[in-house]
């Protein structure tokens, strides 16, 4: 890690992060689950709001793939994903759906302001983000794709959609 200039968990905990949190309602994959603490922490998002069935660390398989970075990444668990985005909606947060809906729009088409925050939303891997959530929203992130199958992987989407809003938040 020091030949990368990588920072130690206390030095990356006192860094700057983007003014962005991701919820997860109820996913059921805990690989998913580990996924989405690592590029949490690639990425330096605030925190992870853990919501419904989703599992919570400590878990020996969210260890496998998040290596780590359960250790470095903010994370909270709330019973439900409502109360979740009741709470961030109260702290000013914006809500961005991520799912396939009408009115959905591009990670590179959106335009983002850096004095605002974010919470992104990602959905359960076989019925998406609950449709009582995306009432909430303010706007959806939709990816585009042109293959024979109709989605992503959510800790994939989760990668895509945070690298756009980090390389557009960041500088």
């Amino acid at each position: 890690m020091q030949e990368l200039e990588r920072p130690t968990i206390v030095e990356f905990s006192n860094e700057t992060k983007i003014p962005v949190v991701v919820v997860l309602d109820n996913i059921r994959s805990l690989h998913n689950v580990g996924s989405f603490f690592r590029t949490a922490d690639a990425f330096a998002v605030e925190s992870l709001h853990l919501c419904g069935i989703t599992a919570t660390p400590p878990n020996r398989e969210i260890h496998k793939t998040a290596l780590g970075a359960t250790e470095s990444v903010a994370w909270s668990y709330w019973e439900t994903t409502t109360k979740a985005l009741d709470f961030l909606k109260q702290e000013n947060f914006i809500l961005v759906g991520v799912e396939q809906v009408l009115g959905g729009v591009s990670p590179k088409a959106i335009s983002l302001d850096t004095e605002k925050k974010y919470a992104l939303i990602f959905g359960n891997e076989v019925y998406g983000v609950n449709q009582e959530l995306l009432n909430l929203c303010d706007y959806y992130i939709e990816i585009p794709q042109v293959g024979t199958k109709h989605s992503l992987n959510v800790a994939v989407s989760a990668g895509i959609v945070l690298w756009e809003f980090f390389s557009k938040l960041r500088n």
